[in-house]
């Protein structure tokens, strides 16, 4: 049975934590360093936890939500990336660290990105989506998620743009993609891949998604972001769709992307550490 919003207060509560943190939490809220690393207690009675690895398909929480809509049913409602995978694969299996606390340089990095030819590796002309925590550079890692809500909305800033005063708890589903970031304009166009007004059947709709990356793994979730980790969980419930391999993304259309887009991003979220306890994790279903 799909768990629904019991009462007004706590949909006010739910709406000022997604306003606040979006998907992807806060930046600056501390977190610890690494799923290598994580031990001690973890949080109960919460729901099926993100990002985890999408190899291991074992999962032992109870929490039980239907699967959003596919993508196409829903209204895209928010645009942003996180600096490294969040997620775990095959193809984006390079740890890349324990991280600054903030939960930059952690996370995970693309095979190719240690693949790459001179001419992709190429210092850009200018800083690219430069923030707090610093600048994207060719060879980065870079996951991707598209959020689709099921309510009435408009694209915008955070996860706040997914709901409204009439649809505080949507279904929502998050399509998503790592890339690795090269300094080459034959590689794949960010731009190509927002929403830009982009309206099908009367939903906001992205210009497209990466088609040929595997077979996305489909999983119930939570949202991600630093803010989380085991001992911390997201009460929120989301359908994941992660697809298994890497691609090329030109670093140069992320970095005109993030000078002028409708969800007013213009740098990298910090990641959540990976999520390892079974307990916390839906069981995927292949």
């Amino acid at each position: 049975m799909k768990f629904r919003v019991k009462s007004q207060i706590f949909a006010v509560l739910v709406m000022g934590v997604i306003s606040a943190n979006g998907l992807a939490s806060d930046d600056k809220h501390e977190t610890g360093h690494g799923a290598e690393h994580m031990s001690g207690e973890i949080c109960t009675g919460f729901g099926p936890q993100t990002p985890r690895d999408i190899d291991s398909l074992a999962g032992e929480n109870k929490r039980l939500f239907a699967m959003a809509p596919p993508s196409t049913e829903m209204n895209l409602c928010n645009l942003h990336f996180h600096k490294n995978a969040e997620h775990k694969a095959a193809a984006f299996s390079i740890y890349a660290g324990d991280g600054d606390g903030h939960g930059f340089e952690t996370g995970y990095q693309c095979g190719i990105s240690k693949e790459l030819s001179a001419a992709e590796m190429a210092p850009t002309k200018e800083a690219i989506c430069k923030g707090e925590h610093g600048e994207l550079k060719p060879g980065d890692t870079i996951e991707v998620h598209w959020v689709h809500s099921s309510c009435d909305v408009k694209p915008g800033k955070g996860l706040g743009s997914c709901l409204s005063e009439t649809c505080s708890n949507p279904d929502l589903r998050v399509e998503t993609q790592v890339f690795t970031l090269v300094n080459d304009s034959s590689a794949m166009d960010f731009n190509e891949l927002d929403y830009d007004g982009h309206v099908v059947n009367g939903l906001h709709q992205p210009k497209a998604i990466p088609t040929n990356t595997g077979k996305p793994v489909q999983f119930l979730g939570s949202t991600t972001g630093p803010k989380y980790n085991a001992q911390q969980c997201s009460p929120l419930q989301v359908t994941w769709s992660v697809r298994p391999q890497c691609a090329k993304l030109d670093i140069n259309s992320v970095g005109e992307w993030c000078k002028s887009n409708a969800f007013e991003e213009d740098h990298a979220h910090g990641v959540r550490n990976l999520v390892v306890q079974k307990a916390l994790l839906s069981d995927i279903k292949k």
